[in-house]
């Protein structure tokens, strides 16, 4: 595989399928991956897409450039660049090219009018505007890139460089040289990927493998302006912790499990935590939230240990008031529980010396789709 930076940067889209022969879902994909690529190659044969297995036993160095840390892997690099997000959906020939076809679509909108433009923007979402007089210039090209990796964060408009942020609902103007690719990179990332965002039953299982601690405001969606609270404190005392902490809202009605363990129901929203992918620990007064400092306070707790020595230190009165919930809040009668065939959490029961255990990292990936590497396997 030494001509794999070649490949990568040759073809508009690169698919690859990361395997081991040891692995029997590898096993069962390989033949799928293969016949995908064949069909896409005979029904697009001008298209510069490229689907390719890599044995990650032969070549392990690859498994640590590119993060894999379970097989079957499949990433997906768009113009020359690895998007974040793997590949996750149905493993069929149909899904495969399906997806593979998407990534080749162009990200951009072009409008020829402001009117055409205003109609189409939808500033509920996170909205890019460029113009550029010359479309063969390297700051179109290098814009064009980027809008293929950040398309399902961003939508891409063809105007001046201005960023409309949906929460804040200001216009941020770009100011550097748009031939200068990684500042421009950095620029739209910051801009495409919020400090605070949504967990879903779709999206948990990559945020996990992230493997940062999520703060998650549990919210009633009814009352999305209370949101703004949560996400200004953020902005304000967390800036700094973005690569130590993953600040994320939740449903508080779809993830009524995790509130169940922290002996809270649907009635109590907002509620705000910490997941360690071990414990849960409850921000202990919601009325403090917008108190200067105690957001802060309440991350740099986690990491020094305190909240799980405090735990301890008050475990007597926490275990009368879990049971005394569960009393009252018999499993099975949770305000907004998940119906019958919907996904949700596992149920976990806390233990009895600990602060209720992690729910989260059983939204891990599964090792009933994946084989699992251990660190001392990568």
């Amino acid at each position: 595989m030494d001509n794999h930076e070649q490949i990568i940067n040759d073809h508009q889209v690169v698919f690859v399928a990361f395997c081991a022969d040891w692995c029997p879902f590898s096993r069962r994909l390989k033949p799928i991956f293969e016949e995908a690529g064949k069909k896409f190659k005979e029904d697009h044969p001008e298209s510069s897409a490229v689907f390719g297995i890599v044995d990650s036993q032969a070549h392990p160095a690859l498994n640590d450039k590119y993060f894999v840390n379970k097989y079957p892997t499949m990433k997906v690099f768009v113009n020359g660049e690895l998007v974040t997000k793997e590949y996750r959906s149905t493993r069929s020939v149909e899904a495969l090219t399906d997806f593979v076809k998407q990534q080749l679509q162009t990200a951009m909108h072009e409008f020829s009018s402001e009117e055409q433009l205003m109609s189409n923007l939808d500033r509920s979402k996170r909205n890019i505007i460029a113009r550029f007089a010359d479309s063969s210039s390297v700051g179109y090209t290098n814009l064009k890139k980027m809008s293929s990796i950040l398309k399902e964060e961003c939508q891409f408009f063809i105007d001046s460089i201005v960023f409309f942020d949906p929460d804040t609902k200001d216009e941020q103007r770009f100011t550097g040289d748009v031939s200068n690719y990684d500042f421009l990179k950095q620029w739209l990332t910051d801009k495409c990927i919020p400090l605070v965002r949504e967990v879903t039953f779709e999206n948990v299982e990559e945020l996990t493998e992230e493997g940062l601690p999520f703060l998650i405001y549990f919210r009633d969606t009814d009352k999305k302006e209370d949101d703004k609270i949560f996400i200004d404190q953020v902005v304000r005392e967390l800036g700094d912790q973005k690569a130590s902490v993953n600040a994320l809202l939740a449903d508080g009605k779809k993830f009524a499990h995790p509130l169940r363990h922290l002996g809270k129901t649907a009635k109590d929203l907002p509620v705000l935590a910490i997941d360690s992918f071990q414990h849960m620990f409850m921000f202990p007064d919601m009325n403090q939230l917008t108190t200067p400092g105690k957001l802060r306070q309440f991350i740099m707790d986690l990491h020094s240990g305190k909240l799980h020595k405090e735990f301890h230190e008050t475990m007597d009165q926490k275990m009368i008031d879990l049971a005394k919930f569960n009393a009252e809040n018999p499993e099975g009668h949770d305000h907004g529980t998940a119906k019958d065939g919907e996904a949700r959490p596992p149920s976990v029961k806390p233990g009895h010396t600990s602060p209720p255990p992690s729910v989260f990292k059983e939204l891990k990936p599964s090792n009933k789709r994946y084989s699992l590497l251990q660190k001392s396997e990568l």
